[in-house]
């Protein structure tokens, strides 16, 4: 895998998003579009997403994270691009 097509984003999720299955399921997302990167809680009911992957399949899983799960509602969406940290994985920090 050549590393000059991946790209990195931070992604700060808002609505209802805790408290639904938004990181388990951005998590089995993430792993079967083959996304490496992290998702926390945040204190103010957000969600933080570190992501990293190759262009296409980042625009699908911001496709994903922009629906979330069933019992989700989201209502805002940041989005920063930041330097490649080549994660390994993606894991639910808590």
């Amino acid at each position: 895998m050549t590393t000059k097509s991946i790209v990195h984003k931070e992604i700060i999720v808002k609505g209802r998003v805790q408290g639904v299955g938004y990181r388990a399921n951005a998590k089995h997302m993430a792993d079967l579009l083959g996304v490496q990167g992290q998702i926390k809680n945040m204190p103010d009911k957000a969600v933080w997403i570190l992501a990293e992957a190759e262009e296409p399949v980042m625009e699908q899983f911001l496709s994903w994270c922009r629906k979330g799960p069933a019992m989700a509602k989201v209502t805002e969406m940041e989005i920063s691009v930041g330097p490649v940290q080549h994660v390994s994985g993606f894991n639910i920090l808590h």
